[in-house]
């Protein structure tokens, strides 16, 4: 094993991982979470400010003088029961960490620890957001002045797509813009027995799904990726009532503007005509989510170089599409440029766990190269700014 970071820093990272597992808390509610992180602030003598219940961290390390590097990590679990049979497992029924933010966290601190040890040439500064999974916590942070002289910010994820030892490393669009939408079909209750006295919203919201299959098969190009989901349909009350009303939810997916706009309108159309034809009511409501991840060129060149030095040529490897889902890191792009990437973290041996399920754990080892990776990235970062800075060529 390449050492990577004092084994006394990895055995307070695995020791910080297991206690935030134990007690996962859900968007806008990482009151405890807070406190375990600033708890280990403090041991390492790191100035800080907490927003509060529901709030966010902010420390920093450095001198305010030269460029501010900010690294970012999730506290935010996810509700649901916890299958992992680990010795840790979560303590607070129907909710936990089943996305590895608890790694998360636990790699932001031990780069703190790296970080603080030797102060880099500038400044640090480490955010540790709430509400990833729900309820955008990054523009908590921005309205919290987080990116306050920040000239670059970099933040990653685990997943177990990849061994531990690989990072992925992408320029450009990483996720896909998420968006979701309700749509209300109103018709005309009746008796099972007399159709013809009524507007049936079980058949035509069973063919307005039908239509809107089409949207992506057949308007628009394969070669840009989009996803429409009918997620959820409600309707009827019995089995021998024709219903009156029906409700399907669900979510768009797209990595470009003009594919997303057309998508919106598509449905819109289709609903309009559907309501038309079968002399029933139809309303669509549009909820805008997350925007794309969409990595800066010369972040990622950053990242590459860290990452080198960290995980090896044979460690590195480039996303071959974008991923469709989504990541609230999107909306500090759009203030700062930055980098995501994603941590390999699965273990020989193991089946592909996917995130958000029941089961799923990461290869604790994975902690020594996101620490490690955070650390290198920070200073790597700080030091072709200051290059650039002082009109020198960078690397």
């Amino acid at each position: 094993m390449k050492k990577l970071l004092p084994d006394r820093i990895f055995s307070k990272m695995v020791e910080l991982r297991r206690t935030l597992h134990m007690y996962p808390e859900l968007a806008f509610e990482e009151e405890k979470t807070a406190s375990i992180i600033t708890d280990e602030l403090r041991r390492l003598s790191i100035d800080y400010r907490y927003g509060g219940a529901g709030g966010g961290i902010v420390a920093r390390i450095g001198n305010n003088n030269g460029p501010t590097i900010a690294l970012r990590a999730e506290m935010d679990a996810l509700p649901g029961d916890e299958n992992t049979g680990l010795t840790f497992t979560s303590r607070h029924e129907g909710r936990m960490h089943a996305c590895g933010h608890d790694g998360h966290m636990a790699m932001l601190l031990g780069a703190a620890a790296l970080l603080k040890k030797d102060p880099p040439r500038g400044n640090a500064v480490l955010l540790f957001q709430p509400a990833e999974e729900k309820g955008g916590g990054a523009l908590k942070m921005i309205e919290l002045q987080a990116l306050e002289g920040v000239d670059a910010i970099f933040a990653g994820h685990i997943t177990r797509q990849y061994k531990v030892g690989k990072i992925m490393i992408s320029k450009g669009i990483i996720t896909a813009q998420s968006d979701g939408f309700t749509i209300t079909v109103k018709g005309k209750g009746g008796h099972g027995a007399r159709p013809h006295e009524a507007v049936d919203a079980v058949v035509v919201t069973g063919l307005l799904i039908m239509a809107i299959q089409t949207l992506v098969s057949r308007e628009i190009n394969p070669a840009h990726p989009s996803v429409v989901t009918i997620g959820r349909v409600e309707a009827g009350s019995a089995s021998n009532i024709i219903a009156e009303e029906a409700e399907l939810r669900g979510s768009i997916r797209t990595t470009l503007p003009d594919v997303r706009r057309h998508i919106i309108d598509g449905l819109k159309r289709m609903a309009s005509a559907t309501a038309q034809i079968h002399n029933a009511n139809i309303r669509v409501k549009i909820r805008e989510g997350y925007p794309p991840v969409i990595n800066s060129s010369r972040e990622t060149d950053i990242a590459s170089a860290a990452a080198l030095k960290v995980f090896g040529e044979d460690g590195i490897i480039e996303m071959a599409h974008p991923s469709m889902g989504s990541e609230d890191f999107a909306y500090y792009l759009k203030k700062v440029p930055g980098c995501y990437v994603r941590f390999g973290a699965n273990r020989k041996g193991w089946k592909d766990v996917p995130l958000h399920n029941p089961s799923f754990t990461f290869d604790e080892e994975v902690m020594r190269y996101g620490a490690a990776y955070f650390d290198m990235v920070a200073r790597g970062a700080i030091e072709e700014l200051s290059r650039r800075n002082h009109g020198t060529v960078g690397i």
